[in-house]
Parts: C-alpha cells; structure tokens; sequence
C-alpha cells in the first residue's frame, strides 16, 4: 500500500498524459502557450499502463483518473483506457478534460471502459470564454458535454473557477444551467499553480465568497461530513435536493488530513501533493531496466515522505516549478 508517515493511504492516481493544450486558460498558462516536453521525455503508452497496472495490482489504487493538459490529445487515450480497465482488480477510471473533441470521443471512451468524466467551464458566455481561454471554443464544450450524457459517462460533472471582475458574476447562471441538464457543479479556488505566477489570494474567490453568490438565489444545505469521506469537494443541497453543489476550499478549507491523492506526470515522476517541490523518477529506472518490485519500492518511499499539508498559509511557501498543465489536475 501507499502509506504515509501520517497514516494517509492513496488509493487515487492522477495519471497526466499530456502537458500539452489546446486552451489557454489565464490561470494555467500564457496566451503564447508554454515550450512542450519532448515527445522521448513523455512516457510511451506501454509504460503508462505498465506503472498503472503496478499501482492497481500492487499499490492499491483503486481509481485511475486521466489529466493533462488536454488528455484527449493523446492519440492512444482509448485504448489506454481499455486497457486499465481490462486490469484485475478493475479501478474505477475517470477523465479530467476541457471538452474540446469528446464530441466524438464520449462514445469510444465509454465503449473502452471509462466510467465518468469531469469537464472544465468556467462560463457561459462566449466573450468571456474567449478572454479566458484565449480561444473561440465554447460551442465545442457544450458538444462535448452533451455526447457525454448520451455515451452514458454519468454522472457528468463540471469543474469552474471563478475569478474576481471575469466570472464571478456567473455563479448562479453556471449551477443554474447544470441543475437544467443534469450535470454535477463543484467550484474550485483558484490555486496558485498558473504558469506566469501571477496568483494572489487578494485576487482570489475564496469558498465563503462562492457560497455567499449562490446563496443569493438558492438555499444551501451541508451534507453530512461523514458523507464526504476524502473527497475533495465539500457538498451542498440545493433547494433541500436530490441536486448538489461542490465546493473546493483548496487554499482558504484544505483538505490535507484526507488526502487519497498521488500523482504520476506525464514525463514519469510520481508526485505526492499537487504543490510538492519534489518527484521521485519512475521514468528513468523503468528504462534503465528497474522491475516492479524496484520501482513498487521507488513509489512508496515517496509517498512515505509527503507532508503534513500543501502549506499554502506558511511564509515559507513555494509555488511548484512545474505549472498545472505538466503536473496533471
């Protein structure tokens, strides 16, 4: 198992298959995009699922989630997935995407053995999509999360990130519209993982300032703690339910004590905390000829020495080198 010197278990593997986008969303990355990691640092295919199935097999994850970047960038995306879902004991296997070309790949993922999907949108209004993202694509989303719903990759959920003087006027039009089709809502904080460095926390829309906007239109009502489990997402009834509302406090509610979350980059290196400042390099001994049991024993270690808490709140805080499109989400 990946035990930590806190008594934390992972058990689930964000696995990034691409640092690459094809968005440029203002929290992330720069309008000119980033320089890519070259094609002989990624992991192939083969070893994707190779260290996959070792987790499965080996290390008890049990949920497999696919991220990027934009993971439907990646040619073999469908038949990874086939085969993580062919593995014994069979993990529960997820995709994080901005919904750019699930259009015509909900169906083939979910004949592959994907279960569900997380789509990013952080607004319905094209303007404000274009300045956010930098590209005229909104329409293509919206494709994207209806061939979801009808591929049966339920239930589907979105992912938004408010930002102060761009969107946060569209809280309640954005649960508005996943109440109308069905879609599960979570509002994220902006985390401190953008390319350029240029987040603030006076900048940010913190969890009581969300909760505060929808609560200007709907009634709000915690689900139990113990309902919550490790999930990231503290969850709300909306209007006394069944419907629900998510809520992600990264910086202002932390989550750590709960954390059943190990990363694997696209280039190989297995991070214990989305703002760790080390990786341990699963890459480099697989192809230098390392076997499971070496590379089993490379992966605990350094889930042993996660810490405590990401440590955002400490003057001694360092935002990660590496941004959220090279770490996966």
């Amino acid at each position: 198992m990946l035990v930590d010197t806190f008594g934390r278990t992972a058990t689930d593997l964000r696995v990034s298959l691409t640092d690459r986008c094809n968005l440029r969303c203002t929290y992330c990355m720069p309008p000119e995009g980033l320089d890519w990691l070259p094609k002989p640092e990624l992991l192939t295919d083969d070893e994707v699922v190779r260290l996959v199935r070792l987790g499965v097999e080996e290390l008890g994850i049990t949920e497999v989630r696919y991220t990027g970047g934009e993971p439907l960038l990646r040619r073999g995306i469908a038949d990874i997935v086939r085969r993580t879902a062919e593995l014994t004991p069979q993990p529960q296997v997820s995709l994080t995407t901005n919904g750019i070309g699930l259009d015509r790949l909900a169906a083939p993922l979910a004949d592959a053995g994907l279960d569900r999907v997380n789509v990013s949108l952080d607004t319905l209004d094209r303007e404000v999509f274009k300045r956010l993202a930098h590209r005229d694509r909104l329409d293509d989303v919206l494709k994207g999360l209806a061939a979801a719903v009808g591929a049966g990759l339920a239930p589907v959920k979105i992912n938004a990130v408010l930002m102060r003087g761009i969107n946060d006027h569209e809280a309640v039009p954005l649960l508005r519209f996943c109440l109308e089709h069905g879609y599960r809502l979570r509002f994220i904080e902006q985390m401190p993982l953008d390319a350029q460095h240029g987040w603030t926390r006076d900048n940010m829309i913190t969890a009581d300032e969300i909760l505060a906007l929808l609560g200007e239109a709907f009634e709000l009502t915690p689900e139990l703690p113990e309902e919550r489990g490790s999930a990231p997402a503290e969850s709300f009834h909306v209007d006394g339910g069944p419907a629900t509302v998510g809520v992600i406090g990264s910086v202002t509610r932390p989550f750590c004590g709960a954390c059943d979350r190990v990363r694997l980059t696209a280039d190989g290196q297995i991070r214990n905390c989305l703002f760790a400042t080390e990786e341990s390099n699963l890459r480099d001994a697989m192809r230098a000829g390392a076997s499971d049991d070496e590379l089993a024993d490379r992966w605990r270690k350094s889930v042993w020495a996660k810490r405590a808490g990401h440590g955002i709140d400490d003057p001694s805080f360092l935002q990660p080198a590496r941004p959220m499109s090279a770490i996966g989400g």
